[in-house]
């Protein structure tokens, strides 16, 4: 199996509606294209000056099913993501194989 992970700082000032949004618009449009089997949020525990982390774990079967998510529906779902938010997020986004 295959995690996909999104790492994502985002400002205090909108971080609730930001939540809220992935909870009930983002994270279930990403599963609704049948690629990942399960998510999870997670809220990273480190002292920040600056912002919340969260890691956002999408699990995938395979990597074949990962590489046509990104293909097919990554960019989309992304770009909809940094039209709400970009001026108020950084992320980055991990592969990790469970073992």
């Amino acid at each position: 199996m295959i995690i996909y992970n999104v790492t994502v700082n985002i400002e205090n000032d909108v971080r609730e509606e930001w939540l809220n949004w992935m909870k009930t618009v983002h994270i279930p449009d990403v599963m609704a294209t049948g690629y990942f089997i399960e998510n999870k949020v997670c809220k990273v525990l480190v002292d920040e000056e600056q912002g919340t982390t969260y890691s956002i774990q999408y699990t995938a079967e395979s990597m074949k099913q990962l590489e046509d998510y990104q293909r097919l529906h990554s960019p989309r779902l992304q770009k909809e993501h940094n039209d709400r938010y970009a001026s108020k997020t950084v992320a980055f986004r991990t592969l990790l194989e469970v073992i």
